[in-house]
């Protein structure tokens, strides 16, 4: 006899309560099989592909693309038999996390190992604030409807500030097309342009609706952590910001110099390489810049091994991974390791492990041209050091001016833990190193 069962959304990792629905793969009446991949998800750490633990037919999606989905409430309904096989894995396959433990599932039959049970009131929330009625059966009056358009096609309308609420949509599940939206895009240019917000335009405004000229993007997933994490840490730590230019003219003739060592063939050697192997021989020296604040246990915790994180900027944002036990890895395998990450990052494949257990980070702005900066510490860090862009400049070298390679370095940290003299001294090591790099040799 067939049952109908219903899936929870899982916990997908390290406490996190809520999953913003990027897409459906299924919709109701098709049939899936076990494992088969139903929808996709994006936490504030890493986009998630999760597979149904059932094998049947979909009966009931339980929330609409673009909510916000708390953990443990119900996401799809699927009519199996009774003999149907149901999923045992741990997790599904992309999160890389810890396995999660096994929760008891009163009055349900157990899916994955380590989804809950939804609790009473649990609600499905649209990205942006509102809270929608509890399932998408609920008459549409109830609640404005996320027009439904492939993530392609909504990174396209954002781009153009377009508003799919108001374009036709021809798809075979009512969605928007991209050929829907390339007219609605046509018939906007064709459209004089509007003079000064009218009073009805600010009342549409005041009620989130996007207007003539202005597009909203909902504070979601990785933006919105981070979000919450430079607060808290510019509100919580006190920060200090240093600065030093450098005479990187050598680091350059040794970089330039290794990319034709045989040794370094088919790596992809940078100057961060070379940055980020004087900040690991420099923390030999001080690893005071290498700790945490432990507020609740009143003590500061020095750390002897380094989890290097480098600032990467991602289709989803700003994130942070870390490349675990760099101290351990000698220029080659730090710079395949930085070429990885980057890789991974600018891909979207960052996962949550990457990203947890940081000591210490740098930030290479001088890729966007900057010179320099003072930037926040990322929680739970004594110190980010700020890489600036390289410039050839007028410089004294052995008593004339001549044209060198010149980069500003800038060393932002918690002056509960790391006092002047400590700071200085450590941004004065690595300026020593990139100055002289073959020091790399003799120190590390």
């Amino acid at each position: 006899m067939p049952t109908i069962e219903t899936f929870l959304l899982p916990d997908l990792g390290e406490g996190l309560t809520e999953a913003d629905l990027l897409s459906w793969s299924v919709a109701v009446g098709d049939t899936v099989e076990l494992n088969q991949i139903i929808a996709e998800v994006e936490t504030v750490k890493a986009s998630v592909e999760l597979p149904s633990p059932y094998a049947g037919t979909v009966v009931a999606l339980h929330a609409e693309e673009g909510w916000t989905v708390d953990v443990g409430s119900a996401f799809i309904d699927i009519e199996t038999d009774d003999d149907a096989v149901v999923s045992t894995s741990t997790s599904p396959a992309p999160i890389t996390t810890a396995v999660p433990t096994q929760k008891a599932a009163p009055e349900r039959t157990p899916v994955l190992v380590g989804y809950g049970v939804a609790e009473e009131g649990i609600s499905r929330r649209r990205r942006g604030g509102a809270t929608p009625t509890p399932t998408v059966e609920q008459p549409a009056a109830a609640v404005p409807r996320r027009p439904l358009a492939t993530p392609p096609v909504r990174f396209a309308a954002k781009k153009a500030g377009i508003d799919l609420a108001g374009v036709s949509a021809t798809g075979s599940r009512g969605q928007v097309t991209r050929a829907d939206l390339d007219l609605a895009m046509k018939n906007a240019a064709d459209t004089p342009a509007i003079g000064p917000i009218s009073a009805a335009a600010d009342a549409a405004a005041s009620t989130n609706q996007p207007v003539a000229g202005e597009t909203r993007t909902p504070i979601k997933g990785v933006r919105k952590h981070t979000a919450a994490a430079m607060v808290r840490s510019a509100f919580t730590a006190p920060h200090v910001t240093e600065f030093v230019d450098v005479d990187v003219t050598p680091m350059m003739e040794l970089v330039n110099s290794l990319r034709e060592n045989k040794h370094f063939a088919g790596v992809r050697l940078t100057p961060l390489a070379l940055v980020s192997k004087a900040l690991l021989v420099a923390l030999h020296t001080d690893p005071s810049l290498n700790s945490y604040w432990d507020d609740d246990a009143h003590e500061i915790v020095t750390k002897f091994y380094v989890n290097l994180g480098i600032a990467a900027a991602t289709p989803r944002g700003l994130m942070v991974p870390n490349i675990k036990n760099a101290h351990a890895l000698g220029l080659r395998e730090l710079a395949l390791a930085l070429s990885e990450l980057t890789r991974t990052a600018k891909d979207g494949k960052t996962g949550p492990a990457d990203l947890a257990d940081g000591t210490i980070t740098i930030t290479n702005v001088g890729v966007f041209g900057v010179d320099a900066g003072t930037p926040i510490l990322n929680p739970g860090e004594a110190a980010i050091l700020c890489f600036g862009s390289i410039r050839r400049r007028p410089w004294e070298h052995n008593g004339d001016i001549v044209l060198r390679s010149i980069t500003t370095l800038s060393l932002s940290f918690d002056h509960r833990l790391v006092d002047g003299e400590q700071g200085s001294k450590f941004l004065a090591a690595i300026a020593d190193i990139l100055s002289d790099p073959l020091s790399l040799i003799a120190l590390s």
